[in-house]
């Protein structure tokens, strides 16, 4: 009788089954090695079906790690992981929990990013699901860098599981009675004031923290990527100067959510905090309100349906929060002063977007090719007004 499963791809996956103790550890070894071939250079140990292991399997698998070294275990269960925990295995060797399934069938969607959709399971639980299906690395990246926000004082939620959904990952959290500052919106317009002030005020709290070095992305680099890619889009004048001020933006450590807007907010027993952290870094202002303007206005002001569709408001009613958020932020510069900023972040939100439709092959199709006119346009109408991109 087999003990284990064995499958050839590029490391050779041995499946673990039941339970393996001193009793069958010898005859599970012996097929194990003969399952080692003199060209395996990888083993992986598969334990779905692994239900119990005693010490004796568990020095099976320190001889594989001596003669493996990039030996890992996955499809741990929950039991099985806590044997490899308490004996320090999950410091010799990479041991990963296997997946729960999840299904967001018939699931609300209360959030919608570049990298990603937020649903509600239920009251008090809601999942982010990541649109790339090797997700496991910007699931760990985005879980490092919440937990930084929260450790230097940014109201923020902490995945607490992983889990599977379909063919990919997502990250699941636990916010009891929590509401999007989009809801509260839809269920009552007259808050529209109480609501940008509450969203300013955590925005503030954000660019108010600074980083150490290295840490979190420099949007700067990102920004100057935007840009340079335009350089054959935009006449060369254009281009010349606005990636020369790109260039002299200053270095900022101080922190950016780098995706703000209504729908990545929200509410927990009188608490605003922030969620969909993956698009977290560091630098000037300028980007994080390019980013605000570009959700509550810029990608609508060609097709107005586009924020209905991505905020759930209509076009006006997010062109009033981009200008209630400029004014209250920057509360006590005057009206010419708000909007010289505005047009600086303009600009750099325009280039986004006219580099994102490039890139999504707008220049071939019609409502495509009139957001990249027009956003050209803007950008040749903005430049030559402003001498630094800086406020």
């Amino acid at each position: 009788m087999e003990l284990i499963d064995v499958k050839k791809e590029e490391s050779l996956i041995i499946g673990l089954k039941g339970h393996i103790d001193s009793a069958n550890a010898p005859d599970v070894e012996k097929e194990i090695t003969e399952a080692c071939t003199d060209d395996t250079t990888n083993v992986v140990i598969d334990a779905e079906k692994l239900e119990y292991i005693s010490s004796a399997g568990l020095r099976i698998l320190l001889r594989l790690k001596k003669k493996y070294p990039e030996l890992e275990v996955i499809n741990v269960s929950s039991e099985v992981y806590e044997v490899f925990d308490m004996t320090g295995f999950t410091e010799m060797m990479e041991v990963h929990k296997a997946y729960r399934t999840l299904s967001v069938e018939g699931c609300e969607v209360i959030g919608q990013g570049a990298n990603g959709k937020v649903y509600r399971i239920d009251p008090d639980t809601i999942v982010k699901v990541y649109y790339n299906p090797d997700a496991l690395p910007d699931i760990q990246r985005e879980r490092e860098l919440a937990r930084t926000a929260l450790i230097l004082g940014v109201p923020t939620a902490i995945p607490y599981d992983v889990v599977k959904v379909g063919e990919g990952y997502g990250s699941v959290y636990e916010l009891v009675k929590a509401q999007t500052f989009r809801d509260l919106l839809v269920q009552d317009p007259g808050k529209l004031e109480e609501i940008t002030r509450l969203s300013v005020d955590l925005l503030k709290k954000i660019h108010e923290t600074e980083v150490k070095p290295d840490v979190m992305p420099d949007m700067r680099e990102t920004g100057l990527k935007w840009v340079s890619f335009l350089k054959d889009y935009l006449p060369e004048e254009i281009y010349d100067k606005l990636y020369r001020m790109t260039e002299e933006i200053p270095q900022d450590l101080h922190m950016m959510h780098g995706d703000y807007h209504i729908k990545n907010v929200m509410m927990q027993d009188g608490e605003p905090l922030i969620i969909d952290m993956d698009t977290i870094c560091t630098g000037h202002p300028v980007f994080e309100f390019a980013s605000v303007f570009n959700a509550y206005q810029g990608f609508g002001e060609v097709a107005h349906e586009i924020v209905k569709n991505f905020l759930g408001i209509p076009f006006e009613t997010g062109a009033e929060i981009w200008d209630r958020t400029l004014k209250m932020y920057f509360e006590g510069k005057s009206e010419e002063e708000i909007r010289q900023i505005a047009d600086k972040a303009r600009i750099i939100g325009y280039a986004r977007i006219m580099r994102r439709e490039i890139r999504r092959d707008g220049l071939n199709r019609e409502d495509g090719k009139k957001q990249i006119e027009y956003c050209k346009g803007k950008i040749i109408e903005l430049v030559p007004a402003v001498d630094t991109l800086v406020f």
